[in-house]
């Protein structure tokens, strides 16, 4: 009998862990859950790091050596950081490997202070890449409107991202275009496309909270129909996009030409509604050529009690416009929903991020 995380990889997910710290790295938790977990890859971002580096004594020696070089706090967040996503990139090489590439992928991503300053996005990016080091990382850049020239130009540069924090229809199919538009220029430019590849977070369960608090206030029998299916059906309407542009002729002389294909991934799949089964964003969104990144909790329950039914998306294309043509009709502005998700989420990710410069430089001056 096979586990259904083994099925949900079967049926062509690939399942990465919303999570990483030295402790799982140096405990070979990590390698245990690729064997016993199916898990192919890794993302983090800066609330992951704030929590590792917040606890334990794993960080201890390294920032004590740094605090007596004379580190500063930013210096000493990229050292830190840095040398987690190397160690975790070595452990998931064997998986690039046998995958051509796809998968065993670790996400780093630039300081979201930067999330409105293309240029400075595009150096963090840069350097980001060249200390790492490793040609299964991905270097994480959100979906603001700063955000997608940067994508193209740091994919024009050869180097493979993760686009993150995209949470509309409009967006992602800009994000796709942003995408496209840095192979043509890498591929201009000379660099070999086939090992530049590309990931789109496509943010689930933040929808659905956002999109039932209005509902609720709503109040009426047909709003109270729609809670917690709005999440669900955009990233069913996502992947409705993602094979209709990728199948443009545009795309596909891409791909013919050794592009690969930024695939659609699903973020925030954690139920933050206890009502709800607790597999909700895993077992409801199964499609071939897709990602799922999961905090452990979820990766967890998927393995003890998730259904996989085979492909949950293709069939209900129709549903999902539905409830779109329903959220409109109950009066939920959904444009107004996703740009105030955007705001929120580049603002949680600045507060982490000063959150982890507070741990570091506390530490840094303990450790002086």
């Amino acid at each position: 009998m096979s586990t259904p995380t083994e099925q949900l990889a079967a049926a062509g997910v690939s399942i990465w862990l919303d999570d990483l710290s030295r402790e799982r790295i140096t405990t070979g938790n990590l390698q245990s859950l690729i064997a016993e977990r199916s898990v192919s890859g890794v993302t983090t971002n800066p609330t992951i790091f704030a929590g590792a580096l917040s606890k334990g004594e794993a960080y201890a020696e390294q920032v004590a050596s740094l605090a007596a070089d004379g580190a500063d706090v930013d210096r000493a967040i990229f050292e830190i950081t840095t040398d987690d996503v190397q160690a975790a990139s070595e452990i998931f090489r064997p998986v690039y490997d046998a995958t051509g590439g796809v998968d065993g992928r670790v996400s780093i991503e630039v300081s979201p202070d930067l999330a409105h300053d293309t240029a400075a996005t595009v150096a963090e990016a840069k350097k980001l890449w060249a200390k790492v080091d490793r040609p299964n990382a991905l270097i994480k850049i959100p979906a603001t409107r700063a955000g997608l020239p940067a994508i193209t130009e740091v994919i024009g540069a050869g180097i493979s991202v993760n686009v993150t924090l995209i949470f509309s229809l409009e967006r992602y199919a800009a994000v796709i275009d942003a995408y496209l538009a840095g192979v043509e220029k890498a591929r201009d430019a000379g660099h070999d496309i086939s090992q530049i590849h590309s990931v789109a977070s496509f943010f689930v369960s933040r929808v659905d909270t956002e999109v039932d608090k209005r509902l609720k206030a709503i109040g009426t029998d047909a709003a109270t129909a729609l809670l917690s299916k709005a999440g669900i059906a955009n990233a069913r309407l996502a992947y409705e996009l993602f094979e209709r542009e990728f199948s443009s002729d545009r795309a596909r002389a891409l791909v013919e030409g050794g592009a690969t294909v930024q695939r659609p991934l699903w973020a925030s799949t954690g139920v933050k509604d206890p009502a709800l089964p607790d597999t909700l964003y895993v077992t409801e969104l199964v499609a071939a050529g897709t990602v799922n990144t999961m905090p452990e909790k979820t990766l967890e329950a998927t393995f003890d009690h998730g259904v996989i039914e085979g492909d949950t998306i293709t069939g209900n294309y129709d549903d999902a416009h539905a409830v779109f043509d329903g959220l409109a009709a109950v009066g939920v502005d959904f444009d107004d929903v996703t740009q105030v998700l955007e705001d929120e989420g580049v603002e949680k990710f600045i507060v982490s991020w000063h959150e982890l410069q507070d741990t570091v430089k506390a530490a840094l001056n303990e450790a002086r």
